[in-house]
């Protein structure tokens, strides 16, 4: 009986997970294009009854390291991108950030896991293609990343 309560709690964070990247793909637009205190982005999403079901101390944790590291994650996007940083659509930029923190800070989190809710995210709030650019970008960054995990390349 203990793993029936077990797997129903992976799912039920899985859905809290998924529920906050979906309200960080979001904040991190509002970070870029709003130019508010990261505090402030939070605030107003902990107020919104839409994100009632996202883990909000996940949500927190991230938003807060991605504020703090911007010019860091950007370094790695452009080590991994011949596209210049000014040219990144916003909603890519997010979440090339988004995943880049996963993959560098959540190791509970598998890199497949990682690039495939990347993606998700990026078809639903970007560009046409836009997903392409970030599996590409997020996966040479998990041969490195996630050497052990990924594999040698």
């Amino acid at each position: 009986m203990p793993e029936v309560g077990r797997e129903s709690d992976v799912r039920i964070l899985a859905r809290q997970r998924r529920a906050a990247r979906k309200s960080l793909a979001q904040a991190l637009y509002q970070l870029q294009v709003g130019g508010q205190p990261w505090q402030d982005v939070h605030q107003q999403f902990v107020a919104d009854p839409e994100s009632a079901d996202a883990d909000r101390e996940y949500f927190r944790q991230a938003l807060a390291y991605i504020a703090a590291h911007g010019a860091e994650l950007d370094e790695r996007i452009s080590a991994y991108s011949d596209v210049d940083l000014a040219r990144l659509d916003p909603v890519e930029h997010g979440i090339l950030w988004l995943g880049l923190y996963e993959l560098g800070q959540c190791l509970d989190v598998p890199y497949r896991v990682v690039i495939n809710e990347a993606v998700e995210l990026t078809k639903r709030f970007g560009a046409t293609d836009g997903h392409k650019y970030v599996n590409a970008i997020l996966d040479r960054a998990a041969v490195v990343l996630r050497e052990a995990e990924h594999g040698a390349p």
